[in-house]
């Protein structure tokens, strides 16, 4: 399988890079097409790839590329199946699958693969669960949506390995064989309307984790979440559930205590991360985790170091008794919703970026902690609009830089600093981490500098 091909690669970045090294090497025809400049290109890989025989074709996406001819095409997960290729491709019955389809379909069946995924939390319970199978002393690799191609592990896995992959909806949007034996569900809500082009298309497309298993498998599921739990009725795998609210045939918080079924974890004081949805994530890593036969006491020692995800709710330092905690990932409300959820004071609150229409007013239950908001960013206007109309004093610049500024002066000791924009960072930011890193060194900074 994937020998001998011709194969169209649509998207540099990370995963078209390795797909283009891995197949090149099995013998295929590989050409690599990406809109983007080649000046913007890491020289390097460039030259890797013209070395393996890759033809690349960069700042445009030609008319006259003969589709047909092509055996496969494999997609940037970012880019959308409206794609004139994609279009193209499907209808002439050209394959178009993307690199982690590509790579499973050439797994050993001797490897374990764990996927895991959900709207909010996925990169949190899938570095908790890599992590505590590390721990434990067995093979493990993270791979996925984390940023490691699932191709790059290929020709280094040895019999009983574990994968622990982090799935996206744009991933599983061009999976068809894909099954994972552990699949794990974090939640479900609205996000990538503008991808999808409704919550039901993507609710359909997240649910396709499971739709390969057979009852040989497991799905690990948030019984406390409706869209979760209607969309696993009809699978085929051994459901089994976490709760971070009640008592359950599974895994579940009670009396501030971890439990896996009867059996007492720890206490929940323990584990250092904030938030209701943090528990969520550690549950459902400790029920993944005991499936592969992870020992109690490497579980406990990782939810108790684990000081969490960069730019997910990531805490930075305390700067003369300021908390400054950075959550850049929060890209959209519910995110927000979930980070204000785990404090319940003096929170200064950073809030905008790029204009996409969002509504502020999903915030409304959730902003009793916040004593300001400051609003950054090309919807910083809406941003103030909004704080006004539900009475909490908010202030506006363009630039995180200047805001940063302005707190710096206002914010006093047990305060809060939370960035967790409910906004994307494209209007000023090449991606979200950008603007985290910036928060960071702007920490580092007062910190030096008090």
């Amino acid at each position: 399988m994937f020998k001998n091909n011709k194969i169209l690669i649509l998207g540099m970045a990370r995963s078209g890079y390795e797909a283009a090294k891995y197949l090149a090497k099995r013998g295929n025809t590989i050409i690599l097409n990406d809109g983007g400049s080649k000046d913007k290109q890491d020289k390097d890989k460039i030259k890797e790839l013209e070395k393996l025989g890759v033809v690349l074709i960069f700042d445009t996406h030609p008319d006259d590329l003969d589709l047909a001819s092509f055996d496969y095409i494999i997609k940037n997960p970012g880019i959308s199946n409206k794609h004139k290729y994609v279009v193209k491709a499907l209808e002439l019955g050209v394959p178009v699958i993307n690199e982690a389809e590509m790579a499973y379909r050439l797994l050993p069946s001797t490897v374990t693969l764990i996927g895991i995924t959900g709207t909010n939390g996925k990169t949190t319970t899938t570095t908790l669960t890599y992590e505590m199978i590390k721990k434990s002393g067995k093979r493990v690799h993270l791979a996925g949506n984390i940023g490691y191609p699932l191709c790059s592990f290929l020709e280094k896995l040895e019999d009983n390995d574990i994968i622990v992959m982090e799935v996206s909806c744009q991933q599983l949007a061009n999976m068809e064989e894909f099954k994972p034996h552990v699949a794990l569900m974090t939640n479900l809500s609205e996000a990538h309307i503008d991808f999808f082009g409704s919550y039901e298309a993507y609710k359909n497309v997240k649910l396709k984790l499971f739709a390969k298993q057979t009852d040989e498998d497991i799905a690990i599921v948030n019984i406390e979440n409706n869209d979760v739990m209607n969309g696993v009725k009809n699978i085929l795998s051994d459901i089994k559930y976490f709760s971070s609210k009640r008592e359950i045939n599974g895994a579940y918080l009670k009396n501030n205590k971890l439990y896996y079924y009867d059996e007492e974890i720890m206490d929940r004081d323990a584990f250092l991360l904030k938030g209701n949805h943090n528990v969520e994530n550690a549950l459902g890593a400790l029920m993944i985790a005991k499936e592969v036969g992870v020992a109690n006491e490497d579980i406990i020692s990782v939810l108790k170091t684990f000081s969490g995800v960069r730019h997910r709710l990531e805490f930075i330092d305390k700067v003369n008794g300021v908390d400054y905690y950075n959550d850049t990932e929060a890209t959209n409300t519910k995110c927000t919703t979930i980070a204000l959820s785990s404090f319940d004071k003096n929170v200064i609150l950073i809030l905008g970026g790029l204009e996409r229409g969002q509504n502020f007013h999903d915030l409304d239950d959730y902003v009793s902690p916040v004593k300001e908001i400051v609003g950054i960013g090309e919807c910083r206007d809406r941003v103030k609009e909004y704080g006004d109309s539900i009475g909490i004093k908010t202030t506006t610049y363009e630039k995180l830089g200047e805001a940063m500024e302005y707190i710096h002066d206002i914010a006093i000791a047990g305060d809060t600093v939370l960035l967790s924009p409910a906004s994307a960072s494209w209007d000023q930011y090449k991606q979200c981490e950008d603007r985290g890193d910036e928060f960071r060194d702007i920490v580092e900074r007062f910190k030096d500098n008090d």
